[in-house]
């Protein structure tokens, strides 16, 4: 998983396009995993959309716990653009495995049941209508001021405004959970929305050390462009799915959990961060609302800078809010609801660790980041941690892994 993490930061996948790629070769791997202990875990079939049962293992040689990384190493490679990365890594741990006695029928027969596994995913992760949406039309820029418009410093076009199309796992579909209308767009002074937009200029404008260090923590933005007189150049970071991935890793780690009840962890947190995006990103291209940088600098003042680079997707609602929330919701269902931990995530993009109490404590912190950070309202980050929440408590109800 780490090292899938790390291509994807390589490669620069957006934070919806990322959760796929998590989670394919993750439901593999569970796939495999259901197989080898029936009376622990239950088929996805019936429980995830689509999703139908995958072959029977058939020789005695297959060592399923091999056979599922192979399955998740195939399937990551097909997902992603750096090949040679996942080759590179899978030859070397196929020769330390063999260095270590692991007998080359057993090596073949596993390679042989997840490669078969493989083909399995990949024919139903073609009628997800990824393939279809990449030949969408891009948003088309609209001119009245309520809508969102890109945003400097590079004024990307919007980021996969045809995602609510993607078939959802377990939600019955993208517009199920829909927050509450955004606030109606105003610049009088005594609206909703104006001190709304004034509190963000506010904090954003006079941030304390504490804030903008949770802000850069919760960051998360996969593309980061900096701009020096003629010169460019950019940062790459994990998604915000990529750090919830490596909080549960964190807890994976802590509880030393086995090897198929990691599995188990990775199922469910990749499904409920797939869906998550696909139902926060049904509303944001649905409601198009403006960035608070684009009005602020419109307005107020044509200076003013956020503390993070605003991401290229519309505002309303929070993605980082309603991705957390459901992971935290997740994860809260597998290890507890009093679980603390230290977060040291960030740490190799050069962050501090940071310390909760509860996944529910980290993700509240995920949410308020935004606001620190200057690129969303409070009515994007409160409605989406309730969306999210929502999505989470559907997820863990209906998504019945372990039996």
């Amino acid at each position: 998983m780490k090292k899938l993490t790390d291509v994807i930061v390589y490669d620069i996948f957006s934070p919806p396009v990322a959760s796929r790629v998590y989670m394919y070769p993750t439901l593999a791997s569970y796939a495999i995993m259901q197989k080898a202990y029936p009376e622990k875990y239950n088929s996805l079939e019936g429980q995830v959309n689509g999703y139908t049962n995958i072959p029977e293992p058939n020789d005695e040689n297959i060592n399923m716990h091999l056979a599922s990384i192979h399955a998740f190493l195939t399937i990551g490679k097909h997902l992603i653009f750096s090949e040679e990365k996942i080759d590179e890594y899978q030859n070397n741990l196929y020769a330390e495995l063999q260095k270590d006695g692991l007998p080359d029928e057993v090596l073949e027969a596993s390679k042989n049941y997840g490669t078969l596994v493989s083909k399995h995913i990949l024919k139903w992760a073609d009628t997800d209508m990824y393939k279809q949406t990449r030949t969408y039309p891009k948003y088309t820029i609209l001119e009245e001021p309520q809508y969102w418009k890109p945003t400097p410093p590079d004024y990307m076009d919007g980021i996969e405004p045809s995602w609510n199309k993607m078939r959802t796992l377990v939600l019955d579909s993208a517009g199920q959970f829909p927050p509450v209308p955004p606030l109606p767009y105003s610049l009088d002074k005594d609206s909703a929305f104006y001190k709304q937009l004034m509190q963000v200029y506010e904090v954003g404008s006079g941030a304390d050390s504490n804030h903008k260090e949770i802000a850069s923590f919760w960051d998360c933005n996969p593309y980061v462009s900096h701009h020096r007189g003629h010169a460019m150049f950019a940062t790459k970071k994990i998604t915000p799915g990529g750090h919830w991935i490596g909080i549960t890793a964190i807890a994976i780690r802590k509880t030393d959990t086995n090897f198929d009840e990691t599995i188990n962890a990775y199922a469910n947190v990749t499904t409920s961060l797939y869906d998550g995006f696909i139902s926060c990103w049904d509303e944001k291209w649905r409601s198009l609302v403006v960035r608070p940088e684009t009005v602020i600098n419109q307005s107020i003042d044509e200076e003013w800078v956020p503390l993070l680079q605003t991401p290229p997707f519309p505002e309303y609602t929070s993605g980082h809010s309603v991705i957390s929330r459901a992971a935290a919701v997740t994860l809260t269902s597998l290890f507890g609801d009093d679980f603390s931990f230290e977060d040291t995530t960030e740490e190799e993009y050069g962050l501090p660790t940071r310390n909760f109490t509860s996944f529910l404590q980290a993700s509240d912190e995920a949410a308020i980041s935004r606001l620190y950070g200057g690129i969303h309202y409070m009515m994007a980050i409160e409605e989406g941690v309730k969306q999210g929440e929502k999505v989470g408590l559907y997820i863990t109800k209906n998504l019945k892994t372990l039996k």
